[in-house]
């Protein structure tokens, strides 16, 4: 079968792709810098690459000419909270414009089966509920992340309600080594004992899934999945008091936290989101990961595991082999 793939040498896409390659696809994967050591290390496994830009409608209409695919999967994005404000601009592209172009371009090109990445984050706060894919929207995005996942979503399922072959696939909280996310940075710092004994939101509650079950999932959704559907594929749900008891089981490191209240966390993020700016590092602490922490994501994969056979490893597991392969390549560094 032969795949086009956005976003093939990212966090979920690098799996995403090796996935596919294993499966003796013919995969083409569309990637701004050939050169990266990402790009150099999935095209030495036997994808090919193509210079392109998903904000660029030229260079991927060249890569769905090239390509041909059977399949596209666009699973490009940027997922980052704390962004500045001057960043929204290129975020709103990369998530939101970027989404419809990709889309209107593949069915303008007649692609047979699109597999879109979204977000349950497109979804937001379920108010406690552990809920499926029959969820809408209650409550107002909480950074602009969520704002452009959601945008992006609504016309993900504008294409579908026109007909188009596309299918939607939303991962919730995916952590796994190499994880960028603030839960990842975090979690890194703790497995090296230089996390200070600071958290909010102990009740907060996610659903984990681990990056290798999240992409194993996407390629049966490929395979197996109806068109004009939408899988969530979200693992299982923990709280932040337990994340932070799982990191310390798995390290041996000690706890207590000190939870802050709300307008404390608010704060101390204020002055420390400007600082790991002016350090070259992205705000994992800022407000808008502290306001986005005070929330209940809770979803359920009970279709995805029913219908396309997917299957995700516990919480506390994909958390424990997370924080341990962070450790070991620590160690080897």
């Amino acid at each position: 079968m032969r795949v086009l793939i956005t976003g093939g040498t990212g966090f979920i896409g690098r799996p995403l792709t090796l996935g596919a390659l294993r499966r003796g696809w013919e995969v083409v994967v569309l990637v701004r810098r050939p050169e990266s050591a990402a790009a150099r290390a999935i095209a030495a496994r036997g994808a090919r690459l193509v210079i392109g830009d998903i904000t660029d409608d030229a260079t991927f209409r060249a890569g769905l000419e090239v390509a041909r695919p059977e399949v596209f999967f666009h699973n490009a994005g940027w997922y980052e909270l704390g962004i500045p404000r001057r960043a929204r601009r290129q975020m709103w592209a990369t998530n939101v414009q970027a989404t419809e172009s990709a889309l209107d371009l593949a069915a303008q090109t007649g692609v047979p089966r699109v597999v879109y990445t979204s977000s349950t984050t497109a979804l937001g706060d379920t108010g406690g509920e552990t809920v499926d894919e029959t969820y809408q929207r209650r409550s107002p995005p909480m950074s602009y992340y969520e704002q452009t996942k959601a945008e992006a979503h609504a016309i993900a399922r504008r294409h579908q309600a026109a007909g188009e072959p596309v299918l939607i696939v939303c991962p919730a909280q995916v952590i796994g080594p190499g994880d960028h996310s603030a839960f990842g940075r975090m979690a890194r710092l703790f497995a090296r004992g230089v996390l200070p004994p600071l958290g909010w939101a102990p009740e907060g509650a996610f659903t984990y899934a681990h990056v290798d079950d999240v992409a194993a999932a996407i390629l049966l959704a490929a395979e197996h999945g109806a068109a004009g559907q939408t899988y969530f594929l979200a693992g299982e749900v923990m709280t932040l008091r337990q994340v932070t008891h799982t990191w310390s089981a798995a390290t041996g490191h000690r706890l207590p936290f000190v939870w802050l209240p709300r307008p404390a966390a608010l704060a101390m993020a204020s002055v420390a989101a400007p600082l790991l700016r002016l350090a070259g590092q992205p705000a994992f602490i800022s407000p808008e990961v502290v306001r986005s922490s005070f929330v209940s994501f809770r979803y359920r994969s009970n279709k995805a595991i029913g219908e396309l056979g997917a299957a995700f490893r516990p919480a506390a597991q994909a958390w424990t082999e997370t924080l341990r392969a962070g450790t070991a390549s620590q160690r080897m560094a």
